[in-house]
């Protein structure tokens, strides 16, 4: 049984309608570490972090009444990363790490076609799909799997330690490693064809 997650195109068509306020709960609960996370990486504090998320949702909330979502004019993956940016810059425009004139040089240093917001936002977007895939793994796999998966696969734990320290098989550890690997593959796969 999969977890069901509604696509990008669903939840901004729910966005769109005004009247779905659980729609903007699951923009939140779907984006919302995506969107702090690009934020922290771009020199953000953690309660600048949180102004930026709103300040992202109170742009969506204005924009969607006349907003239509077309693919063939962009991935939905670059229209968020545009809002946010547009976001964590005002942010730090206000607020920025280093106050100094001579510090702060406009929005060449942190804004739209920045190298470095290129190569946050694609990590941030990555973990994004990971998590959102490990969500639907919690759901699938039962706790030993997921336990020898997070213990060898994410920990590093080498096969032997991992076994013993579970009271499990090195077999049941190579088991659950491409068992849990094959299905996240699959379900990233599914998620960017989703995007669009």
């Amino acid at each position: 049984m999969y977890a069901q997650v509604s696509t990008h195109v669903t939840l901004l068509n729910r966005l769109v309608d005004g009247s779905d306020l659980s729609a903007w709960t699951d923009f939140h609960r779907r984006y919302g570490e995506l969107i702090r996370g690009f934020a922290r990486r771009r020199g953000a504090q953690d309660a600048d972090c949180d102004d930026v998320l709103q300040d992202v949702l109170v742009s969506l909330t204005r924009a969607m009444p006349q907003f239509s979502y077309d693919p063939q004019r962009g991935k939905f993956r670059s229209f968020l990363k545009t809002v946010v940016d547009r976001a964590v810059y005002k942010k730090l425009r206000q607020n920025p790490p280093d106050s100094s004139l001579d510090a702060f040089d406009g929005y060449d240093a942190i804004g739209e076609g920045d190298g470095d917001a290129d190569a946050a936002w694609e990590s941030e977007w990555r973990h994004y799909h990971i998590r959102q895939a490990m969500q639907t793994i919690d759901v699938e796999f039962n706790q030993s799997d997921r336990l020898v998966f997070r213990h060898y696969v994410v920990g590093g734990k080498a096969p032997g330690e991992t076994a013993e320290l579970l009271g499990v098989t090195i077999n049941q550890v190579y088991k659950a490693k491409s068992n849990i690997l094959k299905r996240l593959s699959e379900l990233i796969a599914r998620q960017v064809e989703e995007e669009g």
